[in-house]
């Protein structure tokens, strides 16, 4: 089950949120390699990480899933947003020069398939980040955070993964190195934390960063598919009928 957008808005908003994507962002400017005009796709809730890369994009689209709910992106400008189901992404073929994904593979309902179906919309080349819950970390173990929910992952099982549905693994980083505690006093020393936790104990990062590379020279099986998912938009509360509406 996906995470509700209400509640990924309430935690990113929070003092708590605001650290842990300072944390994350640091993390990802540490392998991002910046592509001139590139075409950016932010899969999941990748929207707190977006504005700092779409400055240099072509364009920037945040595809939020279903299951999990969307909101306007980016505030105050013509919305960059769409409601999707993540097996079946509304692009053509090799149209995608980089996707980012957070809050979004540790919820997908078929890892594999939606893996396929970011390889179909990669250009050739095309790079793939995804930010994930470490399963040996403290914050996947902890449900009052988005990171405690869902299925996290070690390095070796995204390492796979990645291998089994034709990326290849390159660049890595990890962050939220302190704990996910709503205390002042606690939060006051996370630079600390950070520090320490690269030096010391890597392995127990919250979140593990794997950039990726679309592979060419093997081929994936396809097989037919038909979609499981019909979309059916609810612009306004439809009501319960009543005997005033039955003698119409």
């Amino acid at each position: 089950m996906h995470a509700d957008i209400v509640d990924l808005r309430q935690f990113y908003h929070s003092l708590l949120g605001r650290f842990a994507e300072q944390s994350i962002g640091m993390a990802l400017s540490s392998l991002w390699a910046r592509l001139p005009e590139e075409r950016l796709v932010g899969l999941g809730y990748a929207v707190p990480y977006l504005d700092r890369f779409r400055a240099d994009t072509e364009r920037t689209f945040a595809f939020m899933p279903a299951g999990q709910g969307a909101v306007n992106w980016p505030v105050a400008e013509l919305s960059s947003t769409a409601l999707i189901f993540d097996e079946e992404l509304p692009l053509p073929d090799s149209s995608i020069d980089r996707v980012l994904m957070v809050h979004s593979l540790e919820f997908a309902e078929n890892p594999r398939e939606t893996m396929k179906e970011l390889w179909r919309i990669l250009a050739p080349g095309g790079r793939l980040v995804i930010v994930v819950p470490n399963r040996r970390g403290v914050w996947a173990r902890m449900e009052h955070t988005p990171f405690g929910s869902g299925r996290p992952y070690s390095r070796g099982q995204l390492t796979a993964l990645l291998r089994e549905t034709n990326f290849t693994p390159g660049a890595s980083a990890e962050a939220l190195f302190f704990p996910p505690s709503k205390l002042k006093m606690v939060l006051k020393m996370r630079r600390a934390f950070e520090r320490l936790g690269r030096s010391l104990w890597p392995v127990f990062s919250g979140v593990i960063i794997v950039e990726a590379q679309k592979r060419l020279y093997q081929g994936l099986p396809v097989a037919a598919r038909a979609s499981r998912r019909v979309f059916v938009p609810v612009l306004a509360p439809h009501g319960v009928p009543t005997t005033r509406d039955a003698g119409r």
